[in-house]
C-alpha cells in the first residue's frame, strides 16, 4: 500500500530541492547521498549511473528513505520511507536531462560531453512509499 503525502507537504516533493537518498550497503550500514529527483503523484523517481553504490545498493537492497528539508526552515521536512517497485535503464538519460532542467534551469546534463555520456549507463528507480514522516516544528 502506497502511503499518503499530506496536502501541506506535497510542495517538498513538487518543489527542486535536493533531497537526500538513504540506501543500505551490503553490511545494512546507511549511505547517504544528495540526489535530484521528482515526483509524478505517487513514486518518487531518481536517477544514477550504473555501477554506483546507490545503483548497487538499491537494486540489491530495494529499500530506500528520502529526506526532503525546507530550505527556508530546517524545522519542515518530509521523510518517505520506501521501497523500490522498479529500475529501467529505459528513458534514463531523458530522464536526467529532465532533471537537470529542473534544477539548473540547462536540459542538456552532458552539455555535449559525448565521453561521459557514452561511458555511462543512467537508470531509473521508482521508488512506492510505505511510510510518510511529516515534520513541520514553525
Amino acid at each position: 500500500m502506497t502511503a499518503t503525502i499530506p496536502e501541506n507537504m506535497k510542495d517538498l516533493l513538487e518543489r527542486p530541492i535536493v533531497v537526500t537518498l538513504v540506501t543500505l550497503m551490503p553490511d545494512n550500514t546507511p549511505q547517504a547521498t544528495p540526489v535530484w529527483f521528482n515526483w509524478d503523484g505517487e513514486y518518487i523517481l531518481v536517477n544514477t549511473a550504473r555501477g554506483r553504490a546507490k545503483d548497487k545498493n538499491l537494486s540489491e537492497r530495494r529499500k530506500a528513505t528520502i529526506l526532503s528539508i525546507d530550505p527556508s526552515n530546517p524545522y519542515r521536512y518530509l521523510e518517505i520511507r520506501g521501497e523500490v517497485v522498479s529500475d529501467t535503464e529505459e528513458g534514463g538519460v531523458d530522464h536526467i536531462n529532465f532533471l537537470s532542467g529542473r534544477y539548473t534551469g540547462n536540459s542538456d546534463y552532458y552539455k555535449g560531453n559525448t565521453v561521459r555520456m557514452n561511458a555511462e549507463t543512467r537508470v531509473i528507480y521508482k521508488i512506492r512509499p510505505i511510510r510518510v514522516v511529516p515534520r513541520d516544528v514553525s
